[in-house]
């Protein structure tokens, strides 16, 4: 049985490392897909809360002007 050569051995290694590093690039590219995803998914809900905030103001304006009303004809 022939013992490797030290060239056959660091080319191993070398192709070992190049498949990690793909590997590892796809990962960290779903990754940046999926924060990209996320962020997305929270300025929507950041937008949706800032509309419901603005309607709850909206309606106790409403309320206020009502209570406003039974007051001045209530005396």
């Amino acid at each position: 049985m022939e013992s490797k050569t030290m060239v056959d051995r660091l080319g191993e290694k070398v192709s070992q490392i190049l498949n990690e590093y793909h590997s590892l690039k796809g990962e960290n590219e779903m990754m940046r897909n999926e924060i990209m995803t996320i962020k997305a998914n929270c300025e929507l809900k950041d937008r949706e809360i800032e509309k419901l905030n603005e309607d709850n103001a909206m309606k106790d304006l409403e309320i206020e002007e009502i209570v406003n009303k039974i007051e001045s004809i209530l005396g």
